[in-house]
C-alpha cells in the first residue's frame, strides 16, 4: 500500500444532470492539466461532474522525489484509491499510459466503473515497436526528450515534440504553450510498457466500452486500434487528422463531442460494489 498524498482534482458540472461522473487518467509523461485544458470544461458544460487524478510523482501527487520507483500497479493504487473516493462509479476515461492503468485496475476483483472510454489507448503488443518506429522514422526523438521533460526545449525540441505527439494542423505556439504539461515519467512504468506483452493477460468485465485514435498518431497508429477494439469488444472511434495528443489538438472538439455521443446514450445503470461477468481475454 502507497503511502503519498493522492490529488484528485474535482471540476463540478455547471448545471449537473443525473449522469454518471466521470474520471480522467492522464497519459505518461504529463498530467491531469492534460485534461483541464479542453476537455473538462467542455463535459462540465455540459452537465458532467469531472474528476481527474495526478498519478503518483505527477502533478500535485505526492512522491516526485521517488518517480522512478513507481510502476503499473502504484498507478493503479492511485485509480482505486481516487475510485473508493467517490460517492458514484464513475465512467472511467483514461489516455494513453492512462489507458493501461484502467486496464489493470478493472481486472481486480473489486473493481467499479460504470463504462470505460480508452483513448489513444497502448496496444497490447506494448510500446517497444512504437519505440522501434520512432527511432527510425524521428531520430531526434530520444534525443530531445530529457530537453521536453527537463522543460528546456529548443526549436528542435519543439519540432520534433510536434511530429511525434500532435497533430501538423497545430500551430507552434500551442506547441510552447503545451510544453510545461510535459514532466519526467517513471522508468519502472517505461520498462513494464515495453514488456507488456510478457505480462498474462488479465480478465476484462463485460462495460460498454469505447476506443479513440487519431489518424495521425505517429506513436500508436490507428492501424493498431483494433487490437484493443477486439480485447474490450468496444466501438471505435478514428479522429481524422489529429495526432496522439488527440484530446489537445485543434480536432479536440471531434474528440470530445464523440466521446458526448456515447456517454450521453450509456445505459443508466446502478452497478453492484465490484464487477461481475468478467471474461479472459
Amino acid at each position: 500500500m502507497t503511502t503519498h498524498p493522492l490529488k484528485i482534482h474535482h471540476h463540478p458540472a455547471d448545471s449537473p444532470n443525473d449522469r454518471p461522473p466521470l474520471l480522467f487518467v492522464h497519459g505518461g509523461y504529463t498530467h491531469a492539466g492534460s485534461w483541464q485544458q479542453n476537455f473538462i470544461p467542455y463535459f462540465n458544460a455540459r452537465g458532467y461532474d469531472c474528476h481527474a487524478i495526478d498519478l503518483a510523482g505527477h502533478g500535485q501527487s505526492g512522491g516526485q522525489d521517488q518517480l522512478d520507483n513507481f510502476g503499473l500497479a502504484d498507478y493503479t493504487e492511485d485509480l482505486a484509491r481516487a475510485i473508493e473516493s467517490l460517492a458514484d462509479t464513475p465512467v472511467l476515461i483514461g489516455h494513453s499510459m492512462g489507458t493501461l492503468v484502467i486496464d489493470r485496475y478493472l481486472s481486480s476483483a473489486h473493481a467499479r466503473a460504470v463504462a470505460v472510454a480508452l483513448l489513444a489507448p497502448v496496444p497490447p503488443t506494448g510500446t517497444g515497436g512504437s519505440a522501434t518506429r520512432l527511432a527510425l522514422q524521428v531520430p531526434g526523438f530520444f534525443e530531445e526528450l530529457p530537453n521536453a521533460v527537463g522543460g528546456t526545449p529548443t526549436a528542435d525540441t519543439l519540432r520534433v515534440m510536434a511530429q511525434v505527439y500532435f497533430s501538423p494542423d497545430l500551430s507552434p505556439e500551442d506547441i510552447e504553450r503545451f510544453m510545461p504539461l510535459i514532466g519526467n515519467e517513471s522508468e519502472h512504468a517505461v520498462a513494464e510498457m515495453v514488456t507488456l506483452p510478457f505480462r498474462p493477460a488479465g480478465r476484462r468485465p463485460k462495460l460498454p466500452a469505447l476506443v479513440m485514435s487519431g489518424s495521425c498518431d505517429a506513436v500508436f497508429p490507428a492501424s493498431m486500434l483494433h487490437f484493443t477494439a477486439a480485447i474490450w469488444n468496444a466501438r471505435s472511434v478514428i479522429v481524422e487528422g489529429a495526432g496522439h495528443m488527440l484530446i489537445l489538438d485543434p480536432q479536440w472538439p471531434v474528440a470530445a463531442e464523440k466521446l458526448l455521443e456515447w456517454v450521453d446514450n450509456l445505459p443508466v445503470t446502478h452497478p453492484p460494489e465490484s464487477l461481475v461477468g468478467c471474461t479472459g481475454s
